[in-house]
């Protein structure tokens, strides 16, 4: 059975990016390297992540912390998963400031846990890419994005390129001097040159397009 590990060669990953690609190179040599995320060497739980992917989906990062400081309170645990939630009737977790919609979400993301449909992390060692979108994006708010950010924060998995992301679609465009942004299947094709480091080649993408828009900080993902 395959094991696909978590991290990558980041001297290797910058060298071939430089290599394939002349335009995306001289954006790199501008920026300088960017380092491995330490968070690629850290166990975590995947059903608490997408859990707070979930809360913190469409608020800012402070209102976001807030209801997940609710929620944790209210269960009396810091780690969401089917029994920790279930503690909770309805209205106490809508009292915590939670919508009815994530509500909803994260019932059903308890109850596929219960059923044995979401992967845990060893789980995750043995499922490409493909797989593990497969397998998570029929939960209740959670889409392809959502996952693509686990798979390149937590995973840390080598060849993800978000195509629906503004951020990285931003970065292209300005690589290209492009007058509009590529759309995601251009940039698809586009990136096929980046494999199988396309993950790399997308954390400079963000920081070109942050650069670009002389950004006072970082874009924030959902897995920050």
């Amino acid at each position: 059975m395959p094991r696909f590990a978590r991290g990558f060669d980041v001297e290797a990953a910058r060298a071939h990016l430089a290599r394939r690609d002349r335009r995306l190179g001289a954006w790199m040599k501008k920026i300088g390297p960017i380092d491995a995320d330490p968070r690629w060497r850290k166990p975590f739980d995947p059903v608490d992540a997408l859990a707070r992917a979930i809360l913190y989906q469409q608020l800012s990062s402070k209102a976001a912390a807030t209801i997940v400081g609710r929620v944790e309170a209210a269960i009396g645990r810091d780690r969401f998963h089917c029994d920790t939630l279930a503690r909770c009737d309805d209205a106490t977790i809508r009292a915590c400031g939670v919508s009815g919609n994530k509500l909803l979400a994260l019932r059903d993301l308890a109850q596929r846990e219960a059923r044995g449909e979401i992967p845990d992390l060893r789980r995750m060692s043995t499922l490409d890419n493909d797989a593990i979108v497969a397998a998570l994006v029929p939960v209740r708010g959670i889409g392809r994005w959502t996952v693509e950010m686990m798979l390149m924060f937590r995973l840390g998995r080598a060849d993800v390129l978000p195509v629906d992301d503004l951020g990285v679609r931003k970065g292209a465009q300005r690589v290209d001097g492009a007058d509009a942004m590529p759309t995601p299947k251009a940039l698809l094709e586009r990136g096929e040159r980046w494999g199988p480091y396309r993950t790399y080649a997308s954390f400079y993408l963000w920081r070109i397009a942050d650069f670009a828009a002389q950004a006072k900080a970082p874009t924030r993902r959902s897995q920050d």
